[in-house]
C-alpha cells in the first residue's frame, strides 16, 4: 500500500493557517450566493432567505421553496447540513446553495440549509447542538411560537421532515437524529435521514483509506488533520462522533431511528467505512437504502452534473417513497 505523500502539508492543501488561539485564517473560502426572497429571472425555479436561529452563536437558517409548488399539497420539510469537514464553507457557500435550491425545486420541498459553528473555534459537539436548535425552531414554528413563517404556514408538512447532509453534512446528520430521538418533537416528525458519503474516520486503517491514501481530493492527512481539529480536545478517531462503530452506547438508540438513505462511491477513503456503517444500522433493524457506485469520488456531485442530477432524483423518490425511481448504482 502507499504511504501518505510525507511532501504534503495538510494546511496547505485546505488552504487553512491555525493562529496562535486556535482558531483558523481560512484563506480561500468558496464563492458565497446571496438569498434570493424575490423573483429576479423568469427561469427562476426557487426562492430563498434567511433567518436568525441563535444570535449568540451567529447561526442562521436558509430556507428555500418552490417558485411554482404543486396545488392543494403540503410539502415535505429537508433540514440540510452542508460539508467541508466541520471547519471550513458555508449554507452560503455557492455549490451547497445550488444544491439545496435544485433539491428543493425538484422535489419539490421545503429546503432549511443550517449554517452551523465550525471547529476549531467550536470542537463537535458545537455542530450537533446546532443541527438539534435547527429541529426544534421547526417545531416551535409547528406550534405556532412566536407566529410561523409565511413560507411554511403556506406550504410545510410537519408530518414529513427528513434530516440530510453531505460528508461532514451526512456525520451531522446521523448524530442529531440521535439526539433528537429522546426530545419532544410533537407535532413535527422526523421520517428520514439522508446521508450522502458521510464523514467518518477511525483509528485503524481500512482497505479504501489505504488504497485511496493519497486521494486527490481527501487524503489521508488531510482527512487526519480535519478531524484533530473538529474532535473535543485529547480524543483520538475513536471517538463516538467520528467512529459509530465503536459507539456501544448508542445501540439501544439506533433501533428507534427512521428509514435511511446511504450513499457512497468507489473512489471515496471512506467508503468502507460507510458500507460497514450502513450495514451497522441494518443489523440494528433500521430500514436502510444502500445507493453505493463504484465509479465515482469523494465530493463528485459538486464536479460532475450527471452525479449531481443521479442524487437529486435518489433524494426525491426516497421522500416521496418511490423506490422503484431510485437508481441503481
Amino acid at each position: 500500500m502507499a504511504d501518505p505523500r510525507s511532501d504534503l502539508d495538510p494546511y496547505q492543501f485546505l488552504k487553512i493557517t491555525q493562529n496562535p488561539d486556535g482558531s483558523l485564517t481560512r484563506h480561500a473560502p468558496l464563492p458565497s450566493s446571496p438569498a434570493t426572497p424575490q423573483l429576479t429571472t423568469d427561469s427562476q425555479l426557487d426562492l430563498s432567505k434567511d433567518i436568525q436561529l441563535n444570535s449568540t452563536n451567529h447561526t442562521f437558517l436558509r430556507l428555500f421553496r418552490p417558485v411554482s409548488p404543486p396545488p392543494n399539497q403540503k410539502l415535505p420539510i429537508i433540514i440540510n447540513f452542508h460539508g467541508g469537514g466541520f471547519i471550513v464553507f458555508s449554507a452560503t457557500s455557492l455549490p451547497f446553495h445550488h444544491s439545496c435550491s435544485i433539491v428543493s425545486a425538484e422535489s419539490p420541498a421545503i429546503v432549511i440549509s443550517v449554517e452551523y459553528r465550525l471547529a476549531p473555534e467550536h470542537r463537535l459537539p458545537a455542530a450537533y447542538d446546532d443541527a438539534v436548535e435547527a429541529v426544534l425552531w421547526v417545531r416551535d414554528q409547528a406550534l405556532g411560537v412566536n407566529g410561523c413563517d409565511e413560507w411554511l404556514t403556506e406550504l410545510a408538512d410537519f408530518s414529513k421532515l427528513y434530516l440530510m447532509g453531505s460528508s461532514s453534512g451526512g456525520n451531522i446528520t446521523y448524530n442529531a437524529g440521535l439526539r433528537v430521538l429522546d426530545l419532544d418533537l410533537n407535532p413535527i416528525k422526523i421520517v428520514g435521514l439522508i446521508m450522502n458519503q458521510p464523514f467518518f474516520s477511525g483509528v485503524d486503517r481500512t482497505e479504501s483509506e489505504l488504497r485511496l491514501v493519497n486521494d486527490r481530493i481527501i487524503p489521508l492527512r488531510v482527512n487526519d488533520l480535519m478531524w484533530s481539529l473538529a474532535l473535543p480536545k485529547g480524543s483520538n478517531r475513536d471517538h463516538e462522533y467520528c467512529n459509530p462503530i465503536q459507539d456501544q452506547n448508542a445501540t439501544y438508540k439506533i433501533k428507534r431511528l427512521p428509514k435511511c438513505l446511504i450513499r457512497g462511491y468507489g473512489g471515496d477513503p471512506m467508503v468502507d467505512r460507510q458500507m460497514a456503517f450502513a450495514d451497522m444500522l441494518e443489523a440494528h433493524g433500521v430500514h436502510v437504502t444502500k445507493r453505493f457506485d463504484d465509479e465515482g469520488y469523494h465530493g463528485i456531485e459538486i464536479f460532475n452534473q450527471q452525479k449531481a442530477q443521479v442524487l437529486y432524483d435518489d433524494i426525491k423518490a426516497f421522500i416521496w417513497s418511490f423506490p422503484d425511481k431510485m437508481s441503481t448504482l
